[in-house]
């Protein structure tokens, strides 16, 4: 057995494995702090000011993370920062947690990974494991970072060892933290896989081996195309049982009592944070390089982000059957995060519904407890407190985040009229109140 793997091995079972983990966000950040609960030594490298400011002071910007577990864990000595990849000197195992966004619509943009992994070969010591959990299209491990080291004269499985396993992580989700979520693993060889689970049994329980790189990275374009077709289908669904005049949420509830064959989807004003949106355009992207065109992740993609516009347009017209009009008309937006109790606005549907709103001469405000202030392009607003002579100025008010803590019967009783894209009220309102 080669002594590197039994050495890091050692240092595993000991529990005196150095960790460092790139990117203080919604995904390095949690996993950070999770190994660090475990008594691992960890140092978060984060090129983000404002970010380092707040973790040195003990505050969380993060919705998962308590201030009080931050706190201990750095006043344990298990948790530490820096604006220095110098730090990874000392590292036994370095974990990339960046971001990889899009160029325009569609294609794949993973400079912030090729940064990072040009720091971490800068600094790498003899022995250690690098991990890349940032989301990205199949081959980017063997194809884009592999030859980072080989060029700084690493030679693999001699000197480092190189895997990726993709983060799972569902912000707000309180039923599976990132000790629950079972980790999938992928590596340039079998030694790299290996130490790599090793690594993560530390702190989740399940850990799932697949034979390369590449079929780890698939695994998660998989899970979140697998989400991206579903919500288009219920979208476009949603649409044509307008027309019809049927109601979507009751045909999703009847369908779901089935017990096998089916997995019920809801439709909403458009999907936001960092993956969905963007997970499946990266596998689509590869597989031209192929010859291959995915018909179905563009349909689905370009079905969705039309869903902004078509509640502007459903809302223009039961104004317009009120003899009232758009422009001019005062708009409430309820709610701007993506996602229900998160306090998060990547790609968010909300402020899609804002700018739309704007061009056709609504007037538009919002109201969100998680958001006090909102500053992008644009729009620059303050959140209204829902008091009902607030909610009564209103001509339409738009439910487009359905977060807990709002007095949703206060909503209903004040609000002249309510485009519900939620579910909130779930058929139980006047006919003020038009469900998606």
């Amino acid at each position: 057995m080669n002594k590197l793997v039994l050495d890091f091995e050692k240092k595993v079972r000991s529990r005196k494995l150095k960790l460092a983990v790139v990117g203080m966000g919604y995904v390095g950040f949690p996993l950070a702090l999770e190994f660090a609960e475990k008594k691992v030594d960890v140092t978060g490298i984060e090129i983000d000011r404002d970010r380092l400011d707040s973790i040195r002071k003990g505050k969380s910007y993060i919705t998962d993370i308590d201030s009080r577990q931050l706190r201990g864990a750095m006043s344990r000595g298990h948790f530490s920062v820096s604006g220095d990849f110098a730090e990874v000197r000392r590292a036994d195992a370095v974990l990339i947690c960046v971001p990889t966004p899009l160029k325009g619509k569609y294609l794949p943009d993973i400079s912030f990974i090729k940064n990072a992994v040009k720091q971490v070969a800068l600094n790498l010591k003899k022995g250690s494991l690098v991990i890349l959990e940032s989301t990205t299209y199949p081959g980017t491990t063997e194809e884009e970072i592999l030859p980072v080291f080989e060029e700084r004269g690493f030679i693999h499985d001699k000197d480092f060892f190189l895997c990726f396993s993709p983060e799972r992580i569902d912000p707000g989700n309180k039923k599976y933290s990132v000790n629950k979520i079972p980790k999938v693993v992928g590596g340039i060889s079998a030694a790299a896989t290996r130490l790599a689970a090793a690594v993560y049994r530390i702190i989740i329980k399940q850990v799932v081996p697949v034979s390369s790189s590449r079929a780890a990275e698939t695994v998660k374009l998989l899970e979140n195309t697998f989400r991206l077709i579903n919500i288009g289908l219920i979208d476009e669904l949603a649409m044509m049982a307008h027309k019809m005049k049927i109601d979507i949420w009751e045909v999703v509830s009847a369908a779901a009592t089935k017990p096998f064959g089916f997995m019920p989807f809801y439709p909403g004003p458009g999907v936001g944070g960092h993956c969905i949106p963007k997970d499946p355009l990266y596998l689509r992207w590869k597989a031209k390089s192929f010859g291959f065109n995915s018909h179905f992740i563009k349909l689905a993609s370009d079905v969705i982000s039309k869903m902004p516009g078509y509640i502007v347009q459903r809302v223009d017209s039961s104004l317009r059957a009120s003899g009232k009009r758009l422009a001019g008309a005062k708009i409430l937006i309820l709610g701007v995060t993506y996602k229900k109790d998160v306090k998060d606005l990547r790609k968010s549907p909300g402020i899609d519904l804002i700018n739309i709103l704007r061009e056709e001469g609504a007037r538009v405000s919002y109201a969100d407890h998680l958001i006090p202030y909102l500053k992008i392009g644009k729009i620059n607003l303050s959140s209204l407190d829902l008091k009902p002579a607030e909610i009564r100025n209103f001509d339409c008010c738009i439910i487009a985040a359905d977060h807990r803590g709002v007095d949703y019967a206060s909503l209903l009783k004040n609000a002249k009229f309510i485009f519900d894209t939620r579910n909130v009220f779930k058929g139980k309102y006047p006919s003020r109140v038009e469900r998606l």
